[in-house]
């Protein structure tokens, strides 16, 4: 059973994390929007060193990990990114906005990720942390092996 919501891409994208980020009564400042459109722009999970770099060259001078860092976990506290704990890296949510629990496949060869949305699978998983005293239980379910691409080279 999949989630539906609308994926946004490019300059629709941005204007949406903008909106999302702005009502939830945070700055949609500079920097931010900088990270954003870095983090965005990555085809594979990005480390907070990878935005640091392409937003440095973006402005000119170096930019600290450090900063992309907070601004990338007020995005994931605000449902503009995703984390992917095993190699702590991010990827842009295609949909701000839109909660739902996350599932996402990832190649240990290339490093690519795929975000798919099973409402059973995780129905299934918040129910097992309820009956185990957990409270506003949000799955975030990871499963690494290698891509279509990977397995046939």
């Amino acid at each position: 059973m999949a989630h539906s919501h609308h994926e946004h891409s490019g300059t629709q994208l941005v204007e949406a994390a903008q909106s999302v980020l702005t009502g939830a009564g945070e700055q949609w400042t500079a920097m931010r929007a900088d990270v954003f459109e870095a983090l965005a722009a990555q085809d594979r999970p990005a480390s907070a060193y990878d935005i640091a770099e392409v937003v440095g060259t973006k402005r000119g001078k170096r930019v600290a990990a450090n900063s992309v860092y907070r601004i990338l976990d007020l995005f994931v506290r605000t449902n503009l990114a995703n984390r992917i704990e095993s190699s702590n890296a991010y990827l842009a949510n295609s949909h701000p906005g839109c909660q739902h629990d996350c599932i996402f496949l990832i190649c240990d060869d290339c490093g690519m990720a795929t975000h798919l949305d099973d409402d059973r699978l995780t129905s299934a998983l918040r129910e097992a942390g309820q009956r185990h005293g957990f409270a506003d239980v949000r799955p975030v379910v990871e499963l690494r092996g290698l891509c279509n691409d990977c397995a046939s080279s």
